[in-house]
This record gives structure tokens, sequence and C-alpha cells, in this order.
């Protein structure tokens, strides 16, 4: 199936993805659009992961897809070792309505 391109280019999708991943590992839980939450939430599951191995590969390879310095420490320190025992599914979608406006179809996505 593929992913999701979200009308967007290349590079600001990239960018798009980044920022709400970084926002959802600092927030602990941010509202979205149903089909941005679909990438994120594949995205973020990989940055815990990354942050449950703790080895400086990992540190590398989540210092350059997040972009700030202290929600990868966070990643390493805080929210890593809490998942230390979960296999997979670090977080959670509640569908909340739609957006007033457009009626796009929101959600709220949440570290579990």
């Amino acid at each position: 199936m593929g992913y999701q391109k979200l009308g967007r280019s290349t590079a600001q999708r990239r960018a798009l993805l980044r920022s709400l991943v970084t926002s959802l590992l600092a927030n602990e839980r941010i509202e979205t659009t149903e089909g941005k939450s679909k990438s994120v939430r594949v995205l973020a599951e990989k940055m815990i992961t990354l942050g449950k191995q703790g080895d400086l590969a990992a540190k590398r390879r989540a210092l350059a897809f997040l972009t700030h310095e202290s929600v990868a420490k966070k990643l390493f320190d805080t929210v890593g070792p809490r998942y230390a025992q979960r296999q997979g599914g670090y977080t959670r979608v509640y569908k909340t309505g739609v957006r007033r406006g457009d009626a796009a179809p929101m959600v709220i996505i949440q570290l579990i």
C-alpha cells in the first residue's frame, strides 16, 4: 500500500512528519488529522524502538531525525526505558470528530 503523500512535496512531508513526531515525543500527546496520525504513528514507534536500544548508533539516528536535542535526550532517558518490556504498540489513537471549516477527521495520538 505504501505511504501517504499528504498533499505535499517530499521535503515538505518530511519536515511535517519530523515536526509532528518531535512534538509527540515532547508532549506525549498531540491532536492532528487522521491521515497525518497514520504516518506519525509508524515513525514514532521506530523512534521509541531506537530509544529502547540506547546505543550510540541509535542515538545518532534519532538525532538525525528529531528536531530538538532535548527531545532526543528525553527519548533515551525516560521514554525508551519506560517501554523496555513492551514489544511494540507504543501509541494510541482516539478519533475526536471533524475539524470545523473543512470537516477533516481529527484524532488525538498519544503515548501509552
